[in-house]
């Protein structure tokens, strides 16, 4: 093909400098494995700083049948009273890991906040939505 000629429909557009990014693409799964993913609604039911810790916050969350402690860092981005009442996206399984002596029981997922000055958005769902109900 030549340029200036329209790509079909089922090929991807090549990347351009506005397009291409500077990271590696992860790797592709397939379905069985992103079915091994637990996610979950929850709703953050108590925010505060982990002393000594500056990006860190330690989050308490309502998966709907428990609660559980999770360790985020997004205290740059985010005040703990407005995080209170957010129903927010967790990967339910995932392996305890401990940070600053705190057990973090899952991750929450957020999207942004890597660059200087980028903003982050953590993944929400829509109140009505039951705690624990799970992401498919």
């Amino acid at each position: 093909m030549s340029q200036g000629e329209p790509q079909p429909a089922n090929l991807p557009a090549p990347a351009t400098a506005d397009t291409a990014t500077t990271e590696a693409r992860p790797p592709q799964i397939d379905l069985e494995r992103f079915r091994e993913l637990d996610l979950r609604v929850a709703e953050i039911v108590a925010a505060e700083p982990i002393p000594g810790a500056t990006r860190l916050l330690r989050l308490e969350v309502d998966l709907g049948t428990e609660r559980r402690q999770l360790v985020a860092g997004i205290a740059e981005f985010f005040q703990p009273v407005q995080l209170l009442g957010r129903k927010i996206i967790v990967v339910a399984n995932l392996k305890p890991a401990r940070l600053r002596g705190v057990e973090s029981q899952g991750m929450l997922l957020a999207a942004g906040g890597q660059a200087p000055g980028e903003p982050l958005g953590l993944l929400t769902v829509d109140p009505p939505v039951p705690n624990g109900t799970r992401v498919s």
